[in-house]
């Protein structure tokens, strides 16, 4: 009788068991073949719209020229690093961007959630509907339009807001040419624009709460107010810190589209943030390498910040992401 030694041994349970695994792995990909298909089309659209398009980080180490194109232009390593990270004028832009995006955070997070919670207390289904409706509809406007109607609403001789202050004989103010004034209309336009869209996310929310919560917090004698802070915030926690880490990854975005539109040279020193500088850099003065290496440390700052802010809020509310 032949001896079995543990090496045989070993070598026929992994010819057992590989192929196995590789029939049932078959098995899974050929029952699931329509799905696959479906889902690799999208996959294919952000491999060569997101992914491919990175490849181009590559301008930002190189003396970039149009001519020359990227292989052949000059490589200067962190040159454009060092440029920027010297250049007062983009610390300028930079804080700029962060304090806009701050002050969006601050005033504009809430109302979303105040909003859901007051649409979620409507009984009224054609009322609610109607309200919701009208408060995400301003999403679906193109920031060309919204500029328009702040530009005309705003306008120092002819706008609603100046014509209120001129019948209570309050000189005329020149929002959009004034520096105190600039980053609040910036805001108050981001926050008319999107917090009825930005609602929709917790009204979804709320629909996870359990009603008997609520029918017993009741029998308790706890009020709307108790059940809001005890009840409704603490069942959509999860939600809003989720929203918290995308929001705080992008303080160093900008929506180059609003400022562009808004701004003039007079409030340069409040307005210009990070897009609207890399758009006059490198498409107006052709500097497309500096520009990319500003792009590309914002990118990684933005990242950065995600990461902590994932990290903090697993530590501390062992809630995150990932």
């Amino acid at each position: 009788m032949a001896k079995i030694t543990p090496s045989h041994a070993i070598n026929s349970l992994e010819a057992g068991v590989i192929p196995k695994k590789k029939n049932r792995l078959k098995a899974r990909v050929a029952h699931n073949l329509d799905l696959y298909l479906i889902i690799s089309i999208p996959l294919l659209v952000l491999l060569i719209y997101s992914y491919v398009p990175m490849l181009g980080i590559v301008i930002a180490f190189k003396n970039y020229r149009v001519f020359d194109g990227i292989l052949d232009s000059k490589w200067v390593g962190l040159a454009h690093f060092r440029t920027l990270l010297t250049d007062p004028k983009f610390f300028s832009v930079l804080s700029n961007t962060m304090l806009i995006n701050l002050f969006k955070f601050i005033f504009q997070f809430p109302l979303p959630i105040i909003l859901a919670l007051l649409l979620n207390e409507v009984r009224t289904g054609v009322v609610k509907r109607m309200t919701q409706t009208l408060t995400y509809l301003p999403h679906f406007l193109s920031w060309v339009v919204i500029a328009g109607i702040f530009v005309d609403i705003l306008s120092p001789s002819t706008g609603i807001i100046n014509g209120i202050l001129k019948a209570f004989d309050i000189s005329p103010i020149t929002f959009l040419g004034d520096d105190s004034y600039f980053r609040s209309v910036l805001v108050a336009s981001t926050a008319w624009k999107e917090t009825g869209w930005s609602a929709i996310i917790y009204l979804a929310a709320l629909t996870s709460i359990d009603p008997d919560l609520y029918a017993a917090s009741s029998v308790d004698g706890a009020g709307k107010l108790r059940q809001t802070w005890h009840i409704t915030l603490p069942g959509i926690s999860s939600t809003i810190v989720f929203i918290i880490i995308l929001r705080v990854s992008t303080l160093l975005g900008s929506d180059t589209e609003q400022v562009l539109l808004l701004y003039n040279p007079l409030v340069y020193g409040v307005g210009d943030v990070i897009g609207t500088y890399v758009y006059r850099e490198g498409i107006q003065n052709g500097s497309y390498s500096y520009t990319t290496a500003v792009g590309l440390f914002v990118s990684v700052i933005g990242f950065t910040l995600m990461i902590l802010a994932n990290k903090i809020s697993r530590k501390y509310s062992n809630r995150g992401i990932w």
